[in-house]
């Protein structure tokens, strides 16, 4: 059975990128855009691991994770994406209980080991 990956990520480059990188490499892929039907998506999803984007439209990445780590998504590995990568944003999401961490421009090699590594764990 294929892992399942959820991108949360509104820069359609972005995501279709993820999501034919991801795919090929043998993942069942989801997207989301929206940040406010992050954690609905989430729940629905049965999901193995999510890929969030710290900038999202109706709702910040570090609010979604912080909504997860409160709730019934505590162990759920989130590897954040994200083209804020200052140190304040690594630690904030750190804080949070990010499994992750990396920052656009990312290589897609560097992406496809450590959702392996993260799904794998």
């Amino acid at each position: 059975m294929n892992r399942r990956v959820l991108i949360v990520e509104d820069e359609p480059n972005i995501a279709s990128a993820l999501e034919f990188l991801l795919g090929h490499a043998g993942f069942d892929v989801e997207l989301e855009a929206d940040g406010a039907n992050a954690i609905s998506r989430i729940s629905k999803s049965r999901a193995d691991l999510v890929i969030l984007d710290v900038m999202l439209p109706n709702r910040s990445g570090f609010d979604i994770l912080r909504d997860m780590r409160a709730g019934a998504f505590q162990s759920l590995p989130v590897l954040m994406l994200t083209a804020k990568g200052q140190s304040q944003d690594r630690k904030t999401a750190e804080e949070l209980g990010v499994t992750a961490f990396m920052t656009k421009p990312f290589s897609n090699a560097a992406v496809i080991e450590t959702v392996r590594k993260l799904v794998e764990a």
